[in-house]
């Protein structure tokens, strides 16, 4: 892989990277600490989220969270991809991805691990991304992730139903920004028409889900898009894939970019005992 000027700070090599994509090159960032850890044999590529609009590498939901995994024995390669602004809509942001995933799957080694430990994952409309990428390569017989880490993700155009248990979650918070509305029109705004609310890649939660790698789906506690991670995971199971579903508690929407909360830490400890189980096998 080409790289530019690398970097290095708390314990982690960090190594500015652009892919070539089909749609331009795409920054990314390459974080590398020590080689063993809770993740040793695993390698992460990692997409931030930020309702399809805003986000890039510098957020804490990119950089804080690469770091913390990298310090744990775990590369990651954290990408950025096309936002939905000036015109742009699906499927180019999935496209982005798409091509980031399929320029590094293939060359694992450059990360340090054996072909075949590769997961894919990201936050919130990153995690949306790469749900749908994991669509598209299955279909296309392309090399599968070792496994999804989707944390607090949206992957249905409307929001399903709030449980008992979330109803009361969000009751204990200020009112929430992402409600079923303000949601619905970043879906509108993702997608251009909702003639696409039913598109199978731009909304992973439709359509068919057999044959997707194994999928860890972490969610905010009080956070209305906890419906929608719940959902997936139901669909994911009865699908035949093995899927673990878990919230952590005292967190809200976005919470892995809030690096002072403590809720975050621990989602990251989270995600690297996931990553460390070896779930491709």
């Amino acid at each position: 892989m080409g790289s530019a000027e690398q970097m290095h700070g708390a314990g982690v090599d960090v190594t500015d990277v652009a892919i070539p994509g089909r749609h331009g090159d795409l920054p990314a960032r390459g974080y590398r600490g020590a080689p063993t850890g809770t993740g040793a044999g695993a390698a992460l590529i990692w997409a931030h989220g930020g309702g399809f609009v805003a986000g890039d590498l510098d957020m804490a939901e990119a950089h804080w969270v690469a770091v913390e995994l990298a310090q744990r024995g775990i590369p990651v390669l954290s990408i950025d991809y096309t936002k939905c602004i000036d015109g742009v809509h699906y499927p180019i942001p999935s496209d982005d991805v798409l091509d980031a995933w399929l320029w590094v799957a293939g060359h694992e080694e450059e990360f340090g691990v054996a072909p075949g430990h590769l997961h894919l994952g990201g936050a919130s409309a990153g995690a949306n991304l790469c749900a749908g990428v994991a669509k598209r390569v299955r279909d296309d017989s392309g090399p599968l992730p070792a496994s999804l880490v989707l944390a607090y993700p949206v992957v249905h155009a409307e929001l399903p139903p709030a449980s008992d248990e979330l109803r009361g979650a969000l009751a204990t918070r200020p009112p929430e920004f992402l409600t079923p509305e303000v949601m619905r029109d970043l879906n509108l705004n993702w997608v251009d028409s909702e003639t696409r609310f039913d598109d199978v890649y731009a909304f992973p939660g439709n359509g068919d889900l057999s044959g997707l790698p194994p999928t860890y789906i972490l969610n905010s506690e009080a956070d209305s898009l906890r419906s929608s991670g719940e959902r997936f995971g139901e669909q994911l199971a009865a699908g035949g894939v093995r899927v673990r579903v878990e919230f952590e508690p005292g967190t809200v929407h976005g919470h892995l970019n809030q690096p002072d909360d403590p809720g975050a830490t621990r989602s990251i400890e989270r995600m690297a005992a996931w990553l460390g189980e070896g779930r491709a096998g």
